[in-house]
């Protein structure tokens, strides 16, 4: 424990902390233990409510996560015990004791629950669940995001989410789905949602669907040390694909903002900033993704992006991590390979057919071939309708009619963009591009 006394102002933003940071470590022990969502829910709230009332009498433990669990633990078997109790009024007392998970009737605070997020994911990706089922209940559980941003992050109305997410809960708990990492045999099945998930894990934490923040680099960091142990237990090709583009990714995430906070965007970017180690490590898992043997030193951009349009066995995670793999290597963005680049998207395409993958290759082809090329190209993706309410597409949209001095549609493109934006730094980024534009 540390000394107890710590000011009411310190105190609350070392909670708030713990809980930003860790309180989605802490419920996946705890559903372990518990073997119920609700339940694990109602025991993170009393935990983190029991530490708000101990800590400033008995000081702030050394080992925050465990004693959380344990008060967690504590307060869920006395509502069990309680709930059972009335439901035995008339039967046999002892089923209050019954009643209670062997998991957390046996827990002791030594325990490594380090992996317990990557056992939930595990879970959450039951073939029986439907893919966007699972999906959507492992963003939830293992992300924390509400499920407003799920639904934006799937591109669907709220009120599907959540029937999707109460309805995996239910069939995990009716099934009594088991709580562990699969066995060898039943691990590529699932791989593919746990990489999705994971992915779109990442994704928000690189991005924040919504906030004052550019970025959230707790989810970032959490996806990327899922990533590593999905690959220590499948090493095959697009679990480590995944885990080179989020290490690509990540590298550049200090030059992505400026002093206050503000969106950089990578033409704008000081490359000095960019992480060389996540680099470095990232493409020698962007070589061994394309199927190449381990390398002994870091391949360069060039070499680990180079073969990925002959090889047909490439799948999509590798895609995109070798295209990161070819900004990582440009110097700049005018000397970025964007042949390259529209090559490779040319085989995402093909793989993964779908209107984000269209809208990528479409800037690329605009800045290999001029913004007049790119602009029917996302405008047909537009016109299908799939992505009028993602501001990115719009703010694309706007910005090829900027550099073609089509000031009058780029503004109302600038200004859908920004109706559509929840994420405060792209909102002042595009509120400043409008401001910019040529009367």
């Amino acid at each position: 424990m540390s000394e107890p006394g710590h000011g009411a102002d310190d105190l609350a933003a070392t909670v708030a902390t713990l809980f930003r940071r860790d309180s989605r470590k802490v419920l996946a022990t705890l559903i372990r233990l518990l073997g119920d969502f609700d339940l694990a829910e109602e025991a993170l709230q009393d935990a983190f409510k029991a530490a708000v009332e101990q800590w400033p009498r008995d000081g702030i433990p050394a080992n925050p996560v465990p004693w959380l669990v344990s008060a967690g633990r504590f307060k869920a078997i006395d509502a069990i015990r309680r709930r059972a109790r009335f439901d035995a009024i008339d039967g046999d007392v002892a089923t209050a004791v019954e009643a209670i998970p062997d998991g957390a009737a046996r827990w002791d605070e030594r325990e490594e629950i380090a992996d317990d997020p990557l056992r939930l994911i595990f879970t959450c990706c039951h073939p029986s669940l439907s893919a966007d089922a699972q999906v959507a209940l492992t963003l939830r559980e293992i992300s924390g995001l509400t499920t407003e941003e799920i639904a934006r992050a799937f591109l669907a109305p709220p009120a599907t989410l959540a029937q999707r997410i109460v309805r995996a809960k239910a069939k995990i708990r009716d099934a009594r789905i088991p709580y562990r990492v699969p066995a060898a045999a039943e691990l590529s099945a699932r791989l593919e949602s746990v990489l999705r998930v994971i992915y779109l894990v990442f994704n928000e934490g690189y991005s924040a669907s919504a906030g004052a923040e550019l970025t959230r680099a707790d989810l970032s960091a959490e996806a990327i040390r899922l990533a590593r142990l999905v690959v220590e237990l499948l090493p095959e090709r697009e679990a480590m694909g995944l885990l080179a583009l989020t290490l690509l990714q990540e590298s550049r995430r200090a030059a992505r903002t400026g002093p206050n906070g503000e969106l950089i965007v990578l033409e704008a970017q000081d490359r000095s900033l960019w992480n060389r180690a996540q680099i470095d490590e990232g493409l020698a898992w962007v070589e061994r993704a394309l199927g190449a043997a381990p390398p002994v030193t870091a391949p360069t951009a060039a070499g680990a992006a180079a073969s990925p349009r002959a090889r047909v066995s490439v799948g999509p995670y590798a895609l995109q991590a070798a295209i990161a793999a070819v900004h990582a290597g440009a110097a700049s963005a005018e000397a970025t390979d964007w042949a390259e680049i529209v090559g490779l998207y040319d085989v995402l395409a093909r793989l993964q057919p779908t209107p984000v993958v269209a809208l990528n290759r479409a800037v690329a082809v605009a800045m290999r071939d001029g913004p007049a090329a790119g602009l029917p190209l996302i405008e047909t993706v537009l016109a299908d309708g799939q992505l009028q309410d993602y501001h990115l597409a719009h703010a694309a949209r706007a910005d090829i009619c900027r550099r073609l001095g089509r000031n009058a549609d780029a503004r109302a493109s600038y200004q859908r963009a920004l109706g559509l934006a929840r994420q405060e730094p792209e909102r002042a980024y595009l509120a400043a591009r409008l401001r910019d534009l040529p009367p």
